[in-house]
């Protein structure tokens, strides 16, 4: 009987008196260097500015995000409960610088303004001034 090399290979491999050797893997992982960004790190909030002046906005936009109160609402401008500016019509935005005239027997004014109460206090205020309507109403042409 005559056996191919290929068959020699396996009996050998297949002999009882020869060990089985297994190999585990483990997993491994290089240990991670120092970051100055730690998980915990929160993501940046982007307040400030969203709509400059001059430019037309819908009902509901977004004018401006801050933390303090840095601008005010004027004409056709909401405030948010977190200080948010909003388009409460359509138009066009202008931001004004106006002087202010702040209740000095609050503690917050006296705390934020100490020092300032013979000068005249400026602030910005956003404004939406509405689009002219278009005039085209049946009710008025039939009068």
């Amino acid at each position: 009987m005559s056996f191919s090399i290929m068959q020699k290979l396996s009996l050998q491999c297949l002999k009882a008196d020869q060990p089985l050797i297994t190999t585990i893997r483990n997993a491994s992982k290089k240990t991670g260097g120092s970051t100055r960004n730690k998980k915990g790190h929160p993501r940046p909030k982007h307040r400030g500015w969203r709509v400059q002046d001059g430019h037309y906005v819908s009902h509901g936009t977004i004018l401006a995000t801050q933390l303090t109160t840095r601008f005010h609402p004027g004409l056709n401008v909401g405030l948010g409960r977190n200080g948010t500016l909003f388009a409460i019509e359509h138009g066009k935005v202008v931001v004004s610088c106006e002087p202010i005239d702040p209740n000095w027997d609050h503690t917050w004014i006296q705390r934020n303004y100490a020092g300032r109460q013979d000068q005249t206090i400026h602030k910005k205020f956003f404004n939406v001034i509405p689009e002219k309507q278009h005039q085209r109403f049946r009710l008025v042409d039939e009068i």
